[in-house]
């Protein structure tokens, strides 16, 4: 269990940069998702069921202006940067494992 703290600038502008902290890194990673999750249900509000793949997940991951994650590192005491790919391929392994757990 690491806190991590997601950052996101959706647009272009800096006044759109969030953040959002979590306690571990598959919290954010499920936080990612639902973000998506967020984004389709605006963009469909009158589509009760809605359903996607990982790559339509990646490409919304990769549109926004920045996304990065700081992860805390306990035997330094700091927090570690990590960029859109390394998120992307935590996502895929949480994903991978959630598939496997519901065949």
């Amino acid at each position: 269990m690491s806190h991590t703290i997601l950052l996101v600038q959706p647009g272009v502008k800096p006044d759109t940069r969030t953040y959002s902290d979590y306690e571990s890194v598959n919290e954010c990673m499920e936080g990612v998702c639902k973000m998506y999750e967020d984004h389709l249900k605006r963009q469909n509000p009158n589509t009760p069921s809605i359903t996607y793949d990982i790559s339509q997940l990646f490409d919304f991951v990769d549109q926004l202006t920045d996304l990065s994650c700081l992860v805390y590192q306990r035997n330094s005491n700091s927090y570690a940067p990590y960029n859109k790919d390394w998120i992307k391929e935590k996502i895929y392994i949480l994903l991978r494992r959630q598939a496997a757990k519901n065949p």
